[in-house]
């Protein structure tokens, strides 16, 4: 036990906060934009206000002591209060908003991304952008962490409590094949079991989506190279090193193969993702509602309409959700 002392502030109280979820001070910082020698001093001068020793910093990782395990579900709320209080003073004029957090999927990054940001960023002159892209599985993650206050990622399943959730888009998988290798009026599933798969990764949520599906299938193909770039597995594919299962997001994304590969239907059962944008409920308000809306727009001008354009045969599964 330490003596009480000083002031408990809301930056303690978020450094601990993301210390206790990242297990480590030098990734708190990280996650925080600090130093670490900040973050540890936020975490004294708490323990010290607290009377309280919260965290056994020798050890690896980092553990809460019963003090902090306690304080850790107090610490929340106060945060979830102050933030949402400072959303509400924030409702009649968001062009306040001083920190946006968001994460995307690598898919929108290259067009959908820049153009949103440059779009909000006029409106919200004040305003710090932040932006992360990875995999959907840790998008959410950081998002159960308070590490971002809004994802535009691929539905993984049941959406956890506490948050809102707007859907955007919804597309078909489809399969690239080496173009003119595939007789479109034979057997197609017959010579694409002949070609060796190029898969996507199944440490993703949708390489793991595709391998369910196609164990569904009863679907026994020869499965040589498994990758995590849509890059790398369409440069094999337009070196006809096989074929792969992919998004219409994925093809536009490496438009420099577009010559050496086309597109068809899965000759099997189809298989489809949603895009959603997910926040944590009335923490931002109105915002996540708008930048879905702005999402929405963007998305049939720049990934639905010149995929239809290209590939016809889409639309029916292709659509921006409203």
């Amino acid at each position: 036990m330490v003596a009480t002392t000083g002031r408990i502030t809301l930056w303690g109280i978020e450094v601990f906060i993301a210390t206790a979820d990242e297990g480590s001070i030098s990734a708190a910082a990280r996650r925080l934009e600090a130093s670490p020698s900040a973050v540890s001093q936020q975490l004294t001068n708490l323990e010290t206000a607290l009377g309280a020793t919260l965290l056994n910093r020798n050890a690896r990782p980092v553990t809460l002591t019963p003090s902090g395990e306690i304080f850790r579900k107090r610490a929340q709320v106060i945060l979830d209060e102050a933030l949402q209080a400072q959303a509400e003073l924030l409702r009649p004029d968001m062009s306040a908003l001083t920190r946006f957090r968001l994460g995307m999927i690598e898919d929108f990054d290259a067009d959908v991304t820049p153009r949103l940001l440059a779009d909000m960023a006029v409106e919200l002159q004040g305003c710090q952008f932040l932006l992360e892209t990875g995999a959907s599985h840790r998008l959410f993650d950081l998002l159960d962490s308070r590490a971002l206050d809004v994802v535009v990622a691929a539905d993984m399943g049941a959406t956890a409590d506490g948050m809102e959730v707007h859907p955007l888009l919804t597309e078909p998988f489809v399969a690239a094949v080496p173009k003119g290798m595939i007789d479109m009026g034979g057997d197609v599933l017959a010579q694409l079991k002949s070609l060796p798969l190029i898969q996507y990764t199944q440490r993703h949520h949708m390489g793991r989506q595709i391998a369910a599906h196609l164990a569904r299938q009863n679907l026994k193909l020869a499965q040589r190279f498994e990758l995590d770039s849509y890059h790398a597995i369409m440069a094999m594919v337009a070196a006809q090193a096989g074929w792969t299962i992919l998004t219409p997001l994925g093809y536009l994304r490496a438009r420099r193969f577009h010559d050496a590969v086309e597109m068809i239907e899965l000759p099997f059962d189809p298989l489809t993702r949603s895009i959603s944008l997910t926040a944590r409920r009335d923490v931002l308000q109105d915002m996540p509602q708008d930048v879905a809306a702005r999402l929405r727009s963007l998305l049939q001008e720049m990934i639905v309409d010149p995929a239809i354009k290209a590939l016809p045969w889409i639309a029916r599964d292709l659509k921006v959700l409203k």
